[in-house]
């Protein structure tokens, strides 16, 4: 990878690697890694509360319009959610719609974006080398909820319950489902990391690349969160679900006034490839991967450690290569809870405290929170920034809280950078787990 990629070796022996060195295991070291393949983005597929693909969707962003509305949510009355409005059955019959699930769903529409977005030609591509990464912050609470209200109303009588269950409730359906409609016989499998999955799915599909196992992936994430009351309960009464009365006020992170977390749901899958594989076809390159990290708080289960992001970032930034300085955009995780908001600023002000040209900014204010799918949607949003240097605003501060100010920070209105080399992503997640990815400007 260019600006050189860094691998930790953990143990505590020393070996001969075979190649006239030796690794010391007894240190966490770090070496250079200059002969792995670079990985870059070729397309991208996605449905957001207030887009269906990446061009109306940046347009939103930019323009400043969310999206959230009311919906009735089962024993719980109305609040805001974030809904998608895509073209289910462009890709797929009624029939299938009726079996599958919506993370399904969603993530077989942005799959097939994705591949129209690339170029690729699919119908003589080798299925057999192609990988399906989906990250997902959790998979069968709707369904399992919705069979036990239906069994529910007929005594609890079990030949009521639906013998499409199982698929639809396996830890890797969306992915799964995925592979069935585009008939891909490589990998698959979805990747469980909350709401840091997004990134991981990136992550997993660029390790893989650079390992050879495959040689396209699709990878990102899905949610299918608005459909579980048990998500909108459990929020509710940790005090962290959103409430306003104006939907498209109630997601509103870094605001003094911010009071919870708006589920929603969305998918946004990319083509992931070597840059090699990617130039032989004439592809067009929408970013390359440089780096990235995954970490744990270990700490607490919902309220995030500030030490550990820091840790994140920095560990992301040192096997891209490159200072905080040359970040020229983060885009921020921040929820719009009261902890998490502060945690995230903390830690982004101890990496970032001497980087006067670095702008941050926030995608939940316009569509809430889509869990499993946050990471890459928000990075999506963010890619035009290589083409025009306009940064999108974060919405909904009325008054920020100072515990959230940061230098950079871009309100209410598009800034205009004088270059947009570099984006920093931050995801998160409950029981600590962290993600960032760190992209660049294809030169």
């Amino acid at each position: 990878m260019r600006q050189g990629f860094w691998r930790a070796v953990l143990g505590a022996q020393t070996v001969d690697n075979g190649g006239g060195f030796l690794i010391y295991l007894s240190d966490i070291l770090f070496f250079r890694m200059d002969n792995l393949p670079r990985i870059v983005i070729t397309g991208v597929g996605l449905t957001a509360p207030n887009g269906n693909n990446i061009a109306e969707f940046r347009a939103n962003l930019l323009a400043g319009k969310a999206n959230i509305r009311e919906i009735d949510v089962r024993y719980m009355g109305k609040h805001p959610a974030g809904i998608c409005d895509f073209e289910a059955t462009k890709y797929q019959t009624r029939r299938e719609l009726r079996t599958s699930t919506r993370a399904g769903s969603i993530g077989i529409y942005c799959a097939h974006e994705a591949i129209a977005d690339s170029g690729i030609d699919w119908e003589n591509f080798d299925k057999a080398r192609v990988g399906v990464y989906v990250g997902i912050t959790e998979h069968g609470n709707v369904e399992t909820e919705n069979e036990i209200f239906n069994i529910s109303q007929f005594g609890n009588d079990t030949k009521y319950w639906t013998h499409h269950h199982n698929p639809r409730t396996v830890a890797n359906n969306p992915a799964g489902e995925i592979t069935i409609n585009l008939g891909i016989t490589g990998p698959h499998y979805t990747i469980g990391a909350a709401c840091a999955a997004g990134n991981a799915g990136l992550i997993q599909a660029a390790q893989m690349l650079m390992l050879g196992e495959t040689d396209f992936a699709i990878a990102g994430g899905t949610s299918e969160s608005p459909n579980t009351f048990g998500i909108f309960a459990g929020f509710k009464n940790q005090t962290a679900l959103a409430h306003h009365k104006c939907p498209n006020k109630a997601s509103r992170p870094f605001d003094k006034a911010r009071n919870g977390i708006v589920i929603s749901e969305g998918g946004c899958l990319y083509t992931v490839e070597r840059l090699d594989d990617a130039r032989r076809r004439g592809a067009k390159i929408l970013a390359e991967i440089v780096g990235w990290h995954i970490n744990s708080d270990a700490s607490n289960a919902v309220l995030p450690n500030p030490v550990r992001q820091a840790e994140c970032m920095r560990a992301a930034l040192k096997k891209a290569g490159i200072r905080p300085q040359d970040v020229d955009l983060v885009s921020t995780h921040a929820t719009g809870t009261g902890k998490g908001d502060v945690q995230e600023i903390i830690a982004m002000r101890d990496v970032f405290a001497n980087c006067p040209h670095t702008f941050v900014n926030n995608t939940k204010g316009f569509i809430g929170h889509c869990m499993g799918a946050a990471g890459t949607l928000e990075l999506a949003g963010n890619l035009g920034s290589f083409d025009d240097n306009l940064v999108h605003p974060c919405i909904n501060i009325d008054e920020l809280d100072p515990e959230c100010a940061i230098d950079g920070l871009v309100i209410g209105a598009p800034r205009k950078a004088d270059k947009i080399e570099y984006i920093l992503n931050n995801s998160f997640g409950m029981l600590g787990i962290n993600s960032t990815l760190i992209v660049k400007k294809f030169s």
